[in-house]
């Protein structure tokens, strides 16, 4: 049995792949999304977006600043599908002119989806990498996120010169203070960010010691050990398939509950 931490779309497909790779999912929801406290800020952002625009879509993305006429913004930077979803949800179609980053490829895929094309996606799936590959531009950045987002990108991206405007899109909340204990003990759990990562040390510790722990990337890792918890598997890509696919190999590890095995 393998712990999927979050519902809705995201849970099922995620469940879905897990199946598909002969795990037994079971999806609990430990966190969720709500709107921001305040949504001013969003709002006015989402009026800019919509009032920005352009006779036509650049063919690539710009080296410099190519646009500085453009009343709007010139790129919109997305590090989380949530953060697609609420956008999407807003905004019926971005401006023909915006340019959009996104994070790694499960971002770039819900972007995609959501009938966005996606300029840029850096090799690697991380805020850093996406400072570093993004072009200079005199635009303003648009950049919705968690209330709980690392200051990265915004600080790496002013630090270049070039100006954001940092909006809160959503905030992330667990979904209850009742411990959540299940019969019998997951194999594994999925811990997908930081905030799942305080929700299981919050609502599922002591863990059985049979139960696999597995992040989805070094930065997830590292933040499941500062709230106490052991990680057991750590996926080389930021996406739910390797993930899974951490998991499995984990799994057929001959003692995959030790701190290494990753």
């Amino acid at each position: 049995m393998v712990l999927v931490p979050r519902g809705g779309a995201w849970g099922d497909r995620v469940a879905a792949a897990a199946r598909e790779r002969g795990l037994d999912p079971v999806v609990v929801p430990l966190i969720t999304t709500e709107p921001p406290a305040d949504a001013a800020d969003l709002d006015r952002a989402v009026g800019r977006l919509v009032a920005s625009s352009t006779d036509r879509r650049p063919s690539s993305a710009p080296s410099g600043g190519d646009r500085p006429d453009m009343a709007g913004y010139t790129w919109l930077v997305v590090t989380s599908a949530t953060a697609v979803t609420v956008l999407a949800g807003r905004v019926p179609s971005l401006p023909s002119g915006l340019l959009v980053a996104a994070v790694g490829a499960a971002t770039a895929r819900a972007a995609r989806a959501a009938g966005w094309p996606v300029d840029l996606v850096p090799q690697d799936a991380s805020a850093a990498a996406l400072v570093t590959a993004l072009p200079d531009t005199d635009g303003t950045v648009l950049f919705p996120r968690s209330e709980i987002a690392a200051p990265t990108l915004v600080d790496g991206l002013r630090s270049r010169g070039i100006a954001v405007d940092d909006v809160e899109a959503y905030r992330t909340v667990g979904t209850g203070d009742e411990p959540v204990a299940l019969d019998p003990p997951p194999d594994a759990v999925l811990v997908t960010s930081g905030s799942v990562a305080s929700e299981i040390a919050r609502r599922m510790t002591p863990l059985d010691p049979r139960t696999l722990v597995a992040c989805i990337g070094p930065g997830t890792a590292d933040d499941a050990r500062s709230v106490g918890l052991p990680v057991h598997a750590v996926a080389p890509a930021r996406s739910a398939e390797a993930l899974l696919d951490a998991v499995v190999e984990a799994l057929h590890q001959p003692d995959p509950h030790q701190e290494g095995h990753s």
